[in-house]
């Protein structure tokens, strides 16, 4: 190995050392309803202040009533912000809220006449003894609402003395409501714990195979450019080429998702014949050609990137305008192309040609690969994926479902293979979220 390819290997572990975590998106169910209750108890407080002024006279002593609408209205003045969140409106806060609300009811005969209490009269607090039940149902679900409407609904019947037909409809629609609202706020919990775990897996996932596709351009095929040199110079350098094959599957291994079995025996160490498929990233692949880095975050002439892989063997066609893609997804789709390359030269042989078709489409990028190699062997591709080589997976079909695009590959054994990249324009990394591959 090379100093060269030494300082590419660190560089590129050096960097995946540097990465960042995935951001995961962070939801609330509960702060719209917090925020709803907030302007219930304050719009349900101007509401029983003009009632209680409009029925001011009638009281038997409006004193009585205007000292606790006073205490109420202070006790909103203090505590409105309790109820903007979960962390504020704590157990204590709730307890004494319903204190309010209860005893407010239960002032009521003794600062209202009889007469209009059989009425039908409302009760001190009104509809603002909502609010406190409903603060318990988002606070603690159906059962803390089913305690704290149980409470308001024997207070009101202390306070009419009967079961009165208005009253016990209050009774139950206060109950009825409060417990509803409380045991959709627990399946709102529920779901949102269920999708935050979702997006936390989808955010591994996503940068596992990233780093996956890094690995597998750079360290996994210097191991086995150690292991094919080794096996070939023989002695001490083959022990060491043996040691770089173990490590080459261990690694491969890991990268999978420690789901796929190392190879036994023979495998380790030989490597697969060239020509074997020219979808496989074999054993004895050397290291990939990194692909041209865009210049900044703009627009980016996909081009500018693929034209350094004309040479001797590769023919470059492409468009005479501008093939425009974001500059991330574009050196993504170069990436891609070099895992394709990479794979036509190590299957297809030294002598094998290949062709780089660019096509500007109205709606997406298409490059075809094609080369005049052997072609791929029937189900060649599934059987690689399952071994855990990851050249189609992950440089190459991983690629593209990340930018919602699609990787196609067409092989008639004997007649080359032909391997077309698609991509939606304005798409970029970790953008797309679905992508198909027919092998």
């Amino acid at each position: 190995m090379t100093d060269t390819e030494i300082r590419t290997v660190r560089g590129g572990l050096a960097a995946k050392g540097r990465s960042k975590p995935p951001k995961v998106l962070r939801m609330s169910v509960e702060l719209p309803l917090w925020r709803a209750l907030t302007g219930y108890r304050i719009l349900t407080l101007v509401y029983t202040l003009c009632l209680v002024g409009l029925s001011y006279p009638k009281y038997a002593h409006p004193l009585g009533a205007a000292a606790y609408m006073g205490a109420l209205t202070l006790w909103m003045v203090l505590t409105w912000r309790r109820t903007t969140s979960a962390e504020r409106c704590t157990r204590h806060f709730l307890l004494a809220d319903l204190g309010f609300a209860v005893g407010g009811i239960l002032l009521t005969p003794l600062v209202d006449t009889h007469a209009r209490i059989m009425d039908g009269a409302p009760t001190l607090p009104s509809i603002w003894t909502a609010g406190a039940v409903l603060g318990f149902a988002i606070k603690g679900g159906w059962r803390w609402a089913a305690v704290a409407s149980s409470a308001v609904a024997v207070a009101n019947l202390v306070e009419r003395q009967e079961l009165a037909r208005d009253t016990v409809h209050n009774v139950v629609l206060v109950w009825v409501a409060s417990v509803a609202i409380g045991y959709v706020v627990e399946v709102a919990r529920a779901s949102e714990r269920t999708l935050a775990r979702a997006l936390q897996i989808e955010a591994a996932t996503r940068e596992r195979e990233r780093l996956a596709r890094d690995i597998h351009d750079s360290v996994l095929q210097v191991l086995a450019m150690v292991q094919r040199r080794g096996a070939a110079i023989g002695g001490e350098a083959a022990e060491l080429g043996r040691m770089a094959g173990e490590q080459e599957v261990a690694l491969r291994t890991l990268v999978a998702g420690g789901l796929v079995s190392p190879p036994r025996g023979a495998e380790r160490t030989v490597p697969h014949p060239a020509g074997e498929g020219a979808a496989d990233d074999a054993v004895a692949s050397a290291p990939a050609a990194p692909a041209p880095e865009p210049d900044g975050d703009g627009p980016c002439d996909v081009r500018a990137l693929l034209a350094p892989f004309a040479g001797a063997g590769v023919t470059f066609s492409e468009p005479g305008a501008p093939v425009e893609l974001p500059a991330a997804a574009a050196a993504e789709l170069a990436a891609a192309v070099s895992a394709a390359l990479d794979n036509v030269r190590v299957h297809a042989g030294a002598e094998a040609r290949a062709w780089i078709l660019v096509e500007d489409e109205p709606r997406a990028v298409i490059v075809t690969v094609r080369d005049d190699g052997p072609g791929i062997p029937e189900g060649r591709l599934a059987d690689a994926e399952r071994e855990g080589r990851l050249g189609v997976a992950l440089s190459i079909r991983g690629r593209l479902r990340d930018l919602g695009g699609a990787a196609e590959w067409v092989s008639v054994p004997g007649q080359g293979t032909e391997v077309e990249l698609t991509v939606p324009k304005g798409t970029a990394p970790e953008g797309g979220r679905r992508g198909k591959a027919r092998a």
